[in-house]
């Protein structure tokens, strides 16, 4: 698609949006559709349906951002994954395009950690500054837009494949709950795209526009208005701002290595929990010399992802996992906050086809990996089922995003270094979802079982997080920044928990309601 609209350099009056996955692309159709006009600057090129192939190794390549990031900390991406410790999408419609659909709202404790379980040693756990009440209705209205499956727009569920049935038997013979899961893919033609048709491999894309994506849902409608302008190949390198601290506009190089400044009214960051606060890091100035926004010292850090782990099942007759959706059901009996557990919050186990290529790389990491044991697994593919891990990881100061003091990018900006150790909340978490899945398969005769470690991580929250006291977070309930009053984070990054389920839906709403904001803002001359 070529765009039609162009803005001027130096017009003043636009909203600046960096990024345009789940968060910076919703946010810029919901201003369009309320008449404001913004520009997206997207890091990535633009991809189309064509581009999409049913292949994980060929769209791990072709859509991840593989620009070099340092894994640090106790984690065990630091040996294994060194320099990819966090797998998101560098294009027109972000990690959008990648994902699974998954689609679950928050639980209302989820955003009370602090007052559901005290003070934790070694967390820096919070209460959001918003409940789950002010946020349903945004709900509702994310669920409508992504066309979710299920009760929540009384969209049919996805067909079931024989990797649900086998899990459903197994759920129901330990005792479980289980259910299908709620996904941002059509099950019946709707939204200007079809129903999905089951082609399977297609976490990395969506060959026929079925699910749910910026790239194709919410980019292309704000186009259509007139009032959004898209950039791709352009990253952005700071913000600028005046003497008094608001933000005057962005500077970026273009696809042919230019640099550029374009003026802003509104800054939107949208860029996930690695590269919002790398870019405020970036922005330091005299006025905020630690950082753009980062009075409170917090900008980077509480970075989240999710507890994670796979468990695989090696069964008796053929499952073929392979065929049907990514995640197609889910066990949500340990999502509740249970601390005689052993661990605060909780987790959901998530029906996850993994495909050989995948399988072979998680399934033991590491260059020392490979052997009989990793063979035999993929020999047996056909009669394998497995499940993710989706659990709360507690919010750790000292888990955070620095920028490296010697290594640049090949644009001059300091490389990231992404630090993390597990609190031991998330160590007791997976050892039990771990003993809850081998109650689950052993139901259902599985002759072997894998337990697969953490996966480069692709669920980044926080580092930008919200609260109350400026003195205690980056953002206020708005995702609007406590120190520069036209500065807001529109996605993950502002989040203070991580919850036990996935964080698109949770992006979407905020997002919505964001823009719904900032409309009102613009509308009224407050900003």
């Amino acid at each position: 698609m070529t765009n039609i609209t162009k803005f001027d350099l130096d017009d003043k009056d636009l909203v600046v949006i960096i990024g345009s996955g789940a968060g910076g692309g919703t946010v810029a159709n919901e201003l369009a559709q309320k008449g404001v006009r913004s520009v997206v600057l997207e890091a990535g090129k633009r991809f189309t349906l064509e581009d999409i192939k049913n292949n994980e190794w060929e769209m791990f390549m072709k859509l991840s951002w593989l620009d070099k990031r340092i894994s640090a900390g106790g984690w065990h991406h630091a040996k294994n994954h060194a320099n990819l410790p966090a797998w998101i999408c560098k294009g027109v419609g972000g990690s959008s395009i990648h994902w699974a659909g998954v689609s679950l709202r928050f639980k209302p404790h989820e955003f009370k950690m602090k007052s559901t379980n005290g003070p934790i040693e070694g967390a820096n756990v919070a209460d959001w500054p918003i409940t789950y009440d002010e946020l349903s209705p945004y709900y509702a209205k994310a669920e409508d837009k992504m066309g979710v499956t299920g009760e929540a727009t009384g969209t049919p569920d996805l067909p079931e494949s024989s990797h649900t049935k086998l899990h459903r038997i197994a759920a129901k013979r330990t005792g479980m709950t289980f259910a299908n899961a709620p996904m941002a893919i059509n099950s019946v033609p709707r939204d200007g795209r079809p129903a999905c048709q089951q082609i399977g491999f297609c976490m990395a894309g969506c060959k026929i526009g079925a699910k749910w994506s910026t790239m194709y849902t919410e980019i292309p409608k704000a186009e259509a208005t007139g009032l959004c302008e898209i950039r791709p190949n352009s990253m952005v390198l700071k913000i600028e701002h005046d003497e008094n601290g608001r933000a005057t506009g962005v500077q970026y190089v273009d696809e042919n290595g230019n640099k550029k400044l374009q003026k802003a009214r509104i800054v939107c960051v949208a860029g996930n929990s690695i590269e919002s606060p790398r870019l405020l890091l970036n922005s330091a100035s005299k006025k905020f010399p630690n950082g753009l926004a980062n009075s409170s010292g917090q900008v980077g850090r509480n970075y989240m992802g999710h507890v994670t782990g796979g468990v695989y099942g090696v069964f008796p007759q053929p499952v073929n996992m392979h065929r049907g959706t990514s995640v197609p059901s889910i066990i949500t009996s340990e999502q509740l906050n249970k601390p005689d557990r052993g661990f605060v919050a909780g987790y959901t186990l998530e029906v996850l086809t993994l495909g050989l290529g995948f399988l072979s790389a998680f399934l033991k990491p590491g260059t020392s990996g490979w052997g009989r044991e990793v063979s035999e697994a993929l020999e047996n593919y056909k009669n394998m089922a497995g499940v993710w891990i989706c659990g709360e990881d507690l919010a750790v100061e000292s888990n955070r995003i620095t920028l490296h003091p010697t290594e640049k990018d090949q644009h001059g900006l300091p490389v990231p270094v992404i630090t993390k150790t597990d609190h031991n909340n998330d160590l007791i978490m997976r050892n039990h979802a771990y003993a809850q899945m081998a109650k689950l398969y052993k139901s259902v005769h599985a002759v072997k079982l894998y337990n697969l470690p953490a996966y480069p991580n692709s669920h980044n929250m926080g580092t930008n997080r919200m609260s109350e006291k400026p003195s205690e977070g980056v953002v206020n309930k708005w995702g609007q920044s406590h120190d520069v009053p036209n500065l807001f984070i529109s996605d993950g990054s502002q989040f203070v928990s991580s919850s036990s389920v996935n964080p698109t839906l949770t992006i979407v709403a905020l997002a919505i309601r964001q823009a719904e904001h900032i409309a009102k803002l613009v509308k009224t001359n407050a900003l």
